[in-house]
C-alpha cells in the first residue's frame, strides 16, 4: 500500500474521532472537545490535499485511490454536516442539498465508469469543496463576534450555491454519459 492510499485510510479512521469530539464534551468540556474536533477535521482535510499531491507527483495513482479518495472526502464532509445539523448550526434543507449532490455525482461517476469514461474534477467542484471545508471549520470553531457570525452565514450560503452550481456544471459537461444509457 502506497503513501497516498495510507493517507486516505487515515482520513477515514479519523472520522469517528472527529464525530466523537464534536458531539461530546468528554475531552474536558465543550470548548476543548470542539477544538479537538476542529484539529482532527483540519488534519483529515489536509490529508486529502496531500494524498492527491503525492499520488500525482510520484505517479502513485491507483484504482484503490481513485475509488477511496472521493469516498473518504464524502464521508468526512457528510459526517461533519450531519453533526452540525444535530448541533443546530445548519438547516436540514441545506444538508440535504449538499449530501444529495454527493450521491448524484457518485451515481453519475459509476455510470460513466461502466462506460469506460473517467470524469475529472472541475474548477467548480474544487471551489465547492474548499467552500464546504471553510464553512465547516468556521462552524466548528465558533469564533466570537458579529463579524464571524456574518462570515459563517455567508459561507453557508456560498457552500450551498457552489454545491448546486458544481452539480449543474458537472451534469451539463458530462451529459453524453446519460445519453449512453438509452
Amino acid at each position: 500500500m502506497n503513501t497516498p492510499n495510507k493517507l486516505t485510510i487515515l482520513r477515514v479512521i479519523l472520522i469517528p474521532f472527529f464525530v466523537f469530539f464534536l458531539l461530546t464534551d468528554y475531552a474536558g468540556g465543550e470548548a476543548v472537545s470542539r477544538y479537538l474536533a476542529l484539529a482532527v477535521f483540519i488534519i483529515a482535510s489536509l490529508t486529502d490535499t496531500l494524498d492527491g499531491y503525492i499520488a500525482r507527483k510520484y505517479n502513485l495513482v491507483t484504482n484503490f485511490g481513485k475509488f477511496m479518495d472521493p469516498l473518504a472526502d464524502k464521508l468526512l464532509v457528510c459526517s461533519a454536516l450531519i453533526c452540525l445539523l444535530d448541533l443546530g448550526q445548519l438547516a436540514s434543507w441545506m444538508v440535504i442539498v449538499i449530501i444529495s449532490r454527493e450521491f448524484i455525482i457518485s451515481g453519475f461517476r459509476l455510470v460513466a465508469s461502466d462506460n469506460g469514461i473517467v470524469i475529472a474534477a472541475s474548477w467548480w467542484g474544487k471551489a465547492k469543496t474548499i467552500s464546504q471545508m471553510v464553512m465547516i471549520i468556521l462552524l466548528i470553531a465558533r469564533f466570537p463576534g458579529a463579524f464571524f457570525d456574518v462570515l459563517e452565514q455567508v459561507m453557508i450560503y456560498v457552500a450551498v450555491v457552489l454545491t448546486v452550481v458544481s452539480l449543474i456544471d458537472y451534469l451539463w459537461k458530462n451529459r453524453k454519459v446519460l445519453s449512453m444509457q438509452n
